[in-house]
């Protein structure tokens, strides 16, 4: 069982096509669990009328995604844990997860696996197609040479077992919550890149804000979160 986690807020742009890429699979049980954060538009509707599992934020603070992903773990069955964003895509996911399902299988040490990132064709800058090779590379390093662990938000396989063990992500850190994870995953065992493997988000922030102040504020949060154990920014401002 392969269970597909993704936290939502205000996202009827994108989850749709979304979650139609995760329908697509074939031949492996699993299932969507959308753990919302009290969404206002029609994101809740959207995501049961694709047959996806909806469980919904109680609090009356804002949700963090740490807390949206663990929210939508403790409810999970799956033996591993797809956790990805709502505007991602899975390119020809049935070659994506045999071959992905089949790493784990070879490499019993395995605990947590992630993908290259690319930005949609259609919406693809000069700078993302840089920016994002670079990353990709930075995380190839620091998982499959250093063993150190590291991995961004958008697409992350995981352990249950290990993600139980290690009580998920840590809800106190509002950014870089994703490679703070995956550092400690690779304490309890092997962490890896696939760089063949591939999926594709919008790149929705970087366009927005822009990638040299979204650059700095990775790099801070990054640098705070290694250093203090909690990340500079307290909010995280919704892109849509």
């Amino acid at each position: 069982m392969i269970s597909f986690i993704i936290p939502t807020l205000n996202e009827e742009k994108t989850i749709e096509r979304t979650l139609q890429s995760i329908k697509k699979l074939r031949d492996y049980d699993y299932e969507v669990i959308i753990s919302d954060g009290k969404s206002k538009d029609r994101t809740i509707e959207i995501a049961k009328n694709c047959g996806a599992e909806v469980i919904v934020y109680e609090g009356t603070i804002r949700q963090t995604i740490s807390s949206g992903r663990n929210l939508g773990a403790s409810i999970a069955s799956g033996k591993l844990f797809v956790f990805m964003d709502a505007d991602v895509v899975i390119p020809d996911i049935n070659i994506f997860f045999k071959k992905a399902l089949n790493i784990f299988e070879n490499q019993k040490k395995l605990v947590g696996l992630t993908v290259s990132i690319k930005v949609l064709p259609e919406l693809e800058t000069l700078a993302d197609k840089i920016i994002f090779k670079i990353i990709n590379y930075y995380f190839l390093l620091s998982n499959n040479v250093f063993n150190s662990g590291g991995a961004s938000g958008e697409f992350q396989i995981i352990k249950a077992s290990i993600f139980n063990k290690l009580k998920g992500y840590d809800e106190r850190i509002t950014v870089a919550e994703d490679i703070e994870m995956f550092r400690r995953l690779a304490r309890e065992g092997k962490t890896k890149i696939e760089m063949s493997l591939i999926v594709m988000h919008t790149g929705r922030r970087a366009h927005k804000v822009g990638w040299p102040k979204l650059l700095l504020s990775w790099w801070t949060n990054w640098l705070s979160v290694f250093v203090f154990g909690r990340s500079f920014s307290t909010v995280w401002e919704e892109i849509r």
